[in-house]
């Protein structure tokens, strides 16, 4: 798919829908160009059936079995997002056989494992005490962005954040959003300002030497 303003081909998937008849499946999109912003409609039809997958969704320590109608000959990758019966889903890992792996022609396809897109994201949280960690369990808006060297008011601490560890990499500089934080690393600062109050969206706390 390309920009109709632009030609990129850096799209991002708004919203999908299929229509389906006898021969064909028909699956409609919602578009926005991620270099000029412009958002705009496009469709693809197909002659093969869709074929019924196993899918299972992880919804904060839950785990919700369905399943889900793709095109066999299509590929899917991990941070693919797919319209479930639950909603929007991003894929986090496909079994094939035995194997779990990041991408896969559909037709290989198991099991797909993804992740509620639609619940808030659940971040782990660290305040190093040199000698004992405050370990905590946040609940954020999935756009919610950290950043190292921001100063964060948490339960009773203020304290500056050090390293953030995404799905992919360890940051120590630019910026994450909590819909791919695995967890935020900080320490204690003598400030009397900071720059947010995450207090009120602490899920769990709990205490652990290092």
């Amino acid at each position: 798919m390309e920009c109709p303003i632009c030609g990129s081909d850096e799209i991002e998937i708004l919203n999908s829908k299929q229509k389906s008849s006898k021969k064909k499946l028909i699956e409609e999109y919602l578009l926005r160009c991620e270099e000029c912003g412009h958002v705009f409609r496009d469709m693809f039809s197909a002659n093969i059936k869709p074929e019924t997958y196993r899918l299972i969704i992880s919804e904060q320590g839950k785990s919700h079995k369905t399943t889900i109608d793709l095109l066999p000959g299509d590929e899917l990758k991990s941070g693919d997002v797919l319209l479930s019966e639950f909603g929007q889903v991003e894929v986090t890992s496909i079994e094939v056989g035995d194997k779990r792996v990041n991408k896969s022609k559909i037709a290989d396809i198991n099991t797909i494992w993804a992740n509620s897109t639609e619940i808030p994201a659940r971040i782990g949280f660290s305040v190093d005490l040199h000698g004992e960690v405050d370990s905590y369990k946040l609940d954020l808006d999935r756009d919610f962005e950290i950043a190292p060297g921001d100063v964060v008011k948490i339960d009773k601490h203020i304290v500056k954040v050090h390293v953030i560890k995404t799905k992919d990499r360890k940051l120590t500089s630019g910026f994450a959003k909590a819909g791919v934080i695995k967890r935020v690393y900080s320490k204690p600062v003598r400030f009397n300002n900071f720059d947010y109050d995450l207090t009120k969206d602490i899920f769990k706390k709990t205490k652990k030497s290092s």
